[in-house]
């Protein structure tokens, strides 16, 4: 049984969903790309998933994207680094982005 104290703690790690035309191809072979905080690790993404939509999470793929030099005028920074995370969920399960109003 989770910690649901645990779990409406770090709620706010997932950021949204990403729903770009090569993460919307995942969608057929029910698997979903979030944008999560870079502190959270392949368990706690699969926790507050499965509770924040109430599915069955089978597999969970994370990756952090590069850091890319940007420049405004004179000055040179860098991109902010974040975190994605592909959760491929049971057979039956579904998660849908697109509510009908």
């Amino acid at each position: 049984m989770p910690d649901y104290n645990f779990l409406r703690s770090k709620i706010d790690f997932i950021k949204y969903p990403i729903v770009t035309e090569k993460s919307a191809s995942l969608f057929d072979s029910n698997k979903y790309t979030f944008l999560v905080d870079k502190r959270l690790n392949k368990s706690e993404i699969q926790l507050l998933i499965e509770f924040l939509f109430n599915v069955k999470i089978t597999k969970v793929n994370t990756l952090l994207t590069a850091k890319k030099q940007k420049r405004l005028g004179k000055y040179i920074g860098y991109s902010t680094i974040y975190k994605k995370a592909i959760v491929k969920l049971a057979p039956n399960n579904t998660i849908n982005l697109f509510r009908d109003v």
